[in-house]
């Protein structure tokens, strides 16, 4: 089953129902989404692209998103969403290895992967491209697909510094669809969803189970996070859901106590993403009361590993309400989560371990990287990476991360990625970056650095060196000279020491 036939569905017994909001602005009901959809899936098959092919989607958060996801679905063939907040070259290197012939694009991206090198094609939704394919015929029906066929091709940073495509099908956008009615927050059709988050991660991989159930599509003006806005545009559509990052949720609640705004018209707020302090949880409750939900996955596992449910964060009169809102919750009911040990072997309650999950939710393997899968994949568990426990009542709590991964503002930045850039530049013999905690991004990116023979620290050098080849939320926010880094006997970085260092000042 193709998972846009949600769509479909929906045009046909009610098209006159609002689907798609620039602002305050109504410029889709479903009829117009699916048949703008339709037409964009008949032009791409017009220009050569089958069932199966990858078409990448570089947006910022706009209407035309929407229309292009769904009309890439309708089409048959697989949407490759790429953050737009990457840089020219990091974006050009994920369509070389998805193999993707098209990239649909908006102000200004298009120029970024021209100056990059970008193989493919690239379709701006400013241009001519573009309004002549919404003006042909539509495709007469959804092209079918099987549940195992994929639909969704997510790349996430992987510890080689590279990202890894993370395979999702049409099987797990449809189980984490239905999943989320039951376990995260009941969809319904007077219900609205704005994307203030990017449309490439969460944010965009809940847009099925919204047009299923016929609920409003919010898009802000902004095309991003601004807190006046959200506020706004919440007080004016009523009923509205958002998906965050905890950074986000941070940054509402001070803006609303600031400001005096209620969170009047928020229905639902789902965070997820990354650590969530208890005291800004707690505070984020106290001011806006009970809107909150929290869910854990993984790209390997999207948006549907656990949930906290509004309840959970909202019952202090549960003795054990505290240790519950420090966890992530119990698992969802479309999988099954354990803690393992080294041997993969199931944990005793209580005992920290890896948190590993199975179920229809977990992806089938990384794009034409099998050593990964193997690594990843074990005897039908997908092993997360993530260290925790699980209580006797199921509910399980992150404790650390077993990779280096760092988490700032909701987006993974991955160290090494970060030292190959820092180590091209001529100043710097050795570099090893670790994340520093930060009550308002999670976690900041820092940077221990070992100077060339005769080279200075220059903070603004390699400020531009970094802006030049990877996106801006990844460059470190301090740098540290050291005459040497720490190492082990052999020749392995400590981190561990370096964050030491960090926590002792």
């Amino acid at each position: 089953m193709n998972i846009a036939i949600l769509l479909e569905r929906i045009a046909k017994v009610d098209p006159a129902r609002p689907a798609i909001f620039l602002g305050y602005d109504c410029v889709a009901d479903y009829g117009q989404f699916h048949n703008r959809a339709a037409r964009f899936a008949s032009w791409l098959a017009g220009q050569g692209v089958q069932p199966g092919n990858r078409v990448a989607i570089f947006m910022t958060n706009c209407p035309d998103y929407l229309i292009a996801m769904c009309g890439i679905w309708y089409a048959g063939a697989v949407i490759v969403p790429i953050n737009a907040k990457l840089h020219g070259r990091e974006a050009a290197w994920i369509i070389e290895n998805a193999g993707a012939s098209f990239t649909v694009t908006s102000r200004g991206l298009a120029e970024a992967l021209l100056e990059a090198g970008a193989s493919g094609r690239v379709v701006d939704i400013s241009g001519t491209d573009y309004a002549q394919a919404l003006r042909g015929p539509p495709l007469a029906q959804v092209t079918a697909r099987a549940p195992t066929d994929l639909a969704w091709l997510f790349y996430t940073s992987g510890t080689t510094g590279r990202p890894k495509g993370v395979m999702i099908t049409h099987r797990m956008l449809i189980a984490m669809s239905l999943v989320y009615h039951v376990d995260v927050d009941p969809v319904r059709p007077c219900d609205a969803t704005l994307y203030a988050a990017p449309m490439s991660h969460g944010a965009g991989i809940y847009a099925m189970l919204h047009v299923q159930m016929g609920a409003r599509h919010v898009c802000p003006i902004s095309e991003g996070f601004d807190e006046a806005e959200i506020l706004d545009l919440a007080r004016h559509h009523r009923d509205i859901h958002l998906f965050a990052a905890p950074t986000m949720v941070k940054r509402l609640t001070a803006y609303a106590k600031a400001s005096g705004a209620t969170g009047e018209g928020l229905r639902s707020l789902v965070y997820a993403g990354g650590p969530m302090y208890l005291a800004d949880i707690i505070e984020a409750v106290d001011h806006f009361g009970d809107r909150f939900i929290q869910i854990y996955g993984q790209g390997e596992c999207p948006m549907s590993i656990t949930a906290l449910s509004r309840k959970d964060i909202n019952d202090r009169g549960q003795p054990r309400w505290r240790e519950r809102l420090g966890s992530v919750g119990r698992a969802q009911s479309v999988v099954e989560v354990m803690i393992g040990g080294a041997e993969g072997h199931e944990l005793p309650r209580g005992t920290a371990g890896e948190i590993m999950v199975r179920g229809d939710t977990v992806m089938p393997g990384y794009w034409n990287n099998p050593e990964a899968t193997a690594k990843t994949l074990v005897n039908g568990w997908l092993l997360t990476g993530d260290v925790g426990h699980m209580d006797e009542d199921g509910y399980v709590t992150l404790q650390d991360r077993s990779k280096d991964m760092i988490i700032s503002g909701g987006s993974n930045i991955y160290p090494r990625e970060v030292e190959e850039v820092l180590l091209t530049h001529p100043s710097l013999s050795e570099v090893s970056v670790v994340g520093r905690k930060s009550a308002e991004w999670g976690e900041d990116i820092v940077a221990f650095v070992v100077l060339a023979e005769g080279a200075g620290l220059d903070r603004e050098a390699l400020d531009t060196h970094c802006l030049e080849q990877i996106a801006r939320f990844k460059r470190p926010k301090d740098y540290f000279v050291l005459p040497e880094l720490p190492k082990n006997n052999y020749g392995k970085v400590l981190k561990t020491e370096l964050r030491a260092r960090l926590h002792d000042g």
